[in-house]
């Protein structure tokens, strides 16, 4: 016997994104009421007006990004689309990985998957522990307070992605440039504008520079493997790197930012973690489960008439998959608004699920165990230099994070 099937609620959509108004560090605490009282609901995005579903219970978020029913595709027209793109950019936009289906997406995902193995990654860990170790000792020598997001969460997963794909070393201070501007609230759009063109044809010349002349990169063995496939085109590639680029440091900066504050209010676990190194790869998993930076981004369009929880979604409306939601649901994880190192936090969503799983997780995890252990080994006192209140956090953006993070030891 099936569930009796619902349609739209009758309470007027609130306004989304919801206002994080109660800690900087939770999500929105209107997500716990939806869990309990209407798990799929409507909403209206602020930027369009739009009318789309939500989805709040880790169950039924796992549901929808494992569905074969749900589009990621942004130019379908029930795609909820959380930023602002004119309908003649979004036309002629190149469609990321991120928001392809089968089997583009799969074609694009079989040649990037087996460069990004965790053997692999790991395989990268004393680079990583390298540029870390500079970076710290530059703190040190320059003395606090710094801006750690300056000094640390930024420039090393954007070095690290430069070493990935093989940048030449003259052409690392652009890589670096971009990055940190890219973290710059105060750009123009006209000027971030230029700056994504001008990496565009950074990563254009670099793919054609190694299809001439491959390296030992992750982006010369996806173009040596396609010389024998033909699967993949020029603009294919250059997309891959394009993806790599920024969920290689923006992620990664990111989490670095919030999960160094969260581990500072949390003493008590921080002390632990410190006392037992051995502590940290499950302390990630848990700030990877408890900040959720990417909680809406997990966006769908239905292609096909589904019921979610009892509530039919028909085919070409929108659905925001809430991860940070689901990361917070109590059915999955006991006490889920606890920081818990000790928690076996498997089963978060911080990563997404399905086919469109994060493709760079590993990486993430290797880069994070590195900072967050050479950080507070090395500076064991650090401490925030500005009250949690008065932080620049990306409330702004759709990837969370930090703006600026001042911190002395």
């Amino acid at each position: 016997m099936t569930a009796e099937v619902t349609t739209a609620p009758v309470e007027a959509p609130p306004a989304f994104p919801l206002s994080r108004s109660r800690c900087p560090l939770s999500p929105p605490p209107e997500y716990a009421r939806l869990r309990e009282e209407q798990s799929v609901s409507r909403v209206t995005l602020r930027v369009s007006g739009k009318q789309v579903w939500v989805v709040t219970q880790h169950e039924q978020v796992r549901q929808v990004l494992g569905s074969p029913d749900m589009s990621s595709n942004w130019k379908l027209p029930g795609y909820p689309l959380q930023v602002p793109l004119p309908p003649e950019v979004l036309e002629s936009l190149e469609l990321p990985l991120v928001a392809m289906d089968p089997p583009d997406h799969t074609v694009r995902r079989r040649a990037l998957i087996p460069e990004l193995t965790a053997r692999r990654m790991q395989a990268l860990r004393p680079r990583i522990q390298e540029v870390t170790d500079e970076h710290i000792t530059a703190m040190l020598a320059k003395g606090g307070p710094v801006d750690l997001i300056q000094e640390l969460a930024v420039p090393v997963p954007s070095l690290v992605f430069c070493d990935l794909i093989g940048v030449a070393p003259d052409n690392v201070g652009f890589f670096r440039h971009y990055a940190e501007q890219m973290v710059n609230r105060d750009i123009s759009p006209e000027e971030m504008g230029a700056a994504q063109y001008e990496m565009e044809m950074h990563l254009q010349g670099l793919v054609a520079q190694k299809t001439e002349t491959p390296g030992d990169d992750v982006l010369s063995r996806v173009i040596i493997k396609n010389k024998v496939t033909q699967e993949l085109e020029h603009n294919d590639i250059v997309a891959l790197a394009r993806m790599l680029l920024f969920g290689g440091f923006d992620t990664t900066a990111n989490i670095i930012g919030l999960g160094t504050v969260a581990l500072l209010q949390n003493p008590e676990q921080l002390a632990q973690v410190k006392a037992d190194p051995s502590l940290m790869p499950r302390a990630i998993e848990e700030l990877l489960r408890y900040l959720s930076i990417s909680d809406s981004a997990t966006a769908r369009v239905a292609t096909k008439d589904v019921e979610i929880g009892g509530v039919l979604i028909r085919a070409g409306e929108g659905i925001i998959a809430l991860n940070g939601s689901a990361n917070r649901d109590d059915r999955f994880f006991a006490n889920p608004d606890e920081l818990d190192i000790h928690r076996d936090a498997k089963g978060h969503l911080a990563f997404g699920h399905g086919n469109h799983q994060c493709p760079g997780a590993n990486l993430v995890r290797v880069e994070l165990d590195c900072v967050f252990s050479t950080l507070f080994r090395r500076i064991p006192e650090l401490r925030l230099a500005a009250p949690v209140e008065e932080l620049e956090f990306k409330h702004d953006q759709l990837i969370y994070g930090l703006y600026s993070l001042p911190v002395t030891w």
